[in-house]
């Protein structure tokens, strides 16, 4: 086993990607119609991420299905994911993997992705729901002992906690925090974030993701001013760690380019805050806002296998399916939004992916 890692043992390189910011796309899980791993299929969606421009990418995380736990696929999809990514590319990728469940198991999670090269753990705390806030904390300090931490605020409707400014601000005062994925889809909620990060005096250290789906393009253009403590910080979200984005990834990657001009320019043109609502229509297509979100993981799978890149739309839950309509909204998305899809890079490069 290796020992514990601290944040500025990792690479200066990939240190850097994830502080000025890059598309973190969060990897799905591809199985056959047997509901078995198909792995060829897992490698060709790893090497289409890397290829799209993706800065790095978030493994054993939601979009990957947490019951890869239950089935003894946790270690074989980090395993396959980090060396595909490392035979394809000399790129600096930020390599994030999903730590859950209870201390003891996060713990083991996190030293299962660091003894196989991943730079950080994206940790949910789902499974700690009715602890008290000391308790959340000390299961935080104790995966942070292990390897960087990247924090995430998961909105309530789909199991996450609701976390209190108190709660972030100790949060960010742990010292191998890196970065804070925000996903609770509540604008109160995300500032109370922003808020603990600089009432701990961390804005140095923590970089901003944005998870909210249903706000990604302001997010990443707007500045969070917070005044506490006698002094005034100005926050930017500098990237995005998205399931959203492990669809149409090219897009995401030219996406998320263009909203970082146009925030440096300080004048944010009126067409690229209109794209915010474009956005936020696929997203509510693919992620099955209409359901609430019951097909989100397989309207994801569903964009996939048309392109190609999966075989099938299966979950390792059988009753995870499209929900009825998804399918037509999704051809109205292709439809409405031909800009935003990058089948014709996906074409042209399928058959290298899966050689």
């Amino acid at each position: 086993m290796t020992r514990p890692l601290a944040w500025q043992d990792v690479p200066s390189d990939v240190r850097a990607s994830l502080r000025r910011g890059t598309v973190i796309p969060a990897h799905p899980l591809a199985l056959d119609a047997a509901r078995h791993f198909d792995r060829e299929s897992q490698r060709a969606l790893t090497r289409y991420y890397v290829d799209a421009g993706s800065g790095g990418l978030a493994v054993g995380v939601h979009s990957t299905q947490f019951a890869i736990r239950d089935v003894g696929l946790y270690r074989p999809v980090l395993e396959l994911a980090i060396e595909t990514a490392r035979g394809w590319t000399d790129r600096p990728l930020v390599m994030i993997a999903g730590a859950a469940g209870r201390t003891a198991q996060a713990v083991a999670e996190a030293r299962t992705a660091r003894d196989l090269g991943y730079h950080a753990v994206l940790l949910s705390l789902a499974a700690m729901k009715g602890g008290s806030e000391d308790e959340l904390i000390a299961h935080c300090r104790a995966v942070a002992a292990e390897m960087p931490l990247v924090g995430f605020y998961l909105q309530t409707a789909v199991g996450g906690i609701r976390l209190s400014r108190g709660f972030w601000t100790r949060f960010a005062a742990i010292e191998n925090v890196v970065a804070i994925k925000v996903a609770p889809f509540n604008r109160y909620a995300t500032i109370d974030v922003a808020f603990g990060i600089a009432a701990a005096r961390a804005e140095e250290r923590i970089t901003l993701y944005t998870g909210n789906d249903d706000h990604i393009v302001l997010d990443l253009v707007t500045p969070f001013a917070v005044r506490t403590g006698g002094r005034e910080v100005t926050l930017r979200f500098r990237g995005g760690l998205l399931g959203h984005w492990s669809v149409w990834t090219q897009g995401a990657v030219r996406l998320l380019e263009r909203l970082r001009q146009a925030a440096a320019a300080d004048e944010v043109p009126v067409d690229v805050l209109a794209l915010d609502g474009f956005v936020t229509d696929c997203n509510a297509v693919v992620f099955d806002v209409a359901n609430d979100f019951a097909g989100c993981i397989p309207g994801c799978h569903e964009i996939l296998r048309r392109q190609g890149l999966m075989r099938t739309i299966n979950c390792l839950d059988p009753h995870e399916t499209l929900s009825p309509g998804q399918a037509a909204e999704i051809d109205r998305l292709y439809a409405t939004y031909p800009e935003f899809a990058d089948d014709d890079f996906v074409r042209a490069n399928l058959g290298r992916w899966r050689g």
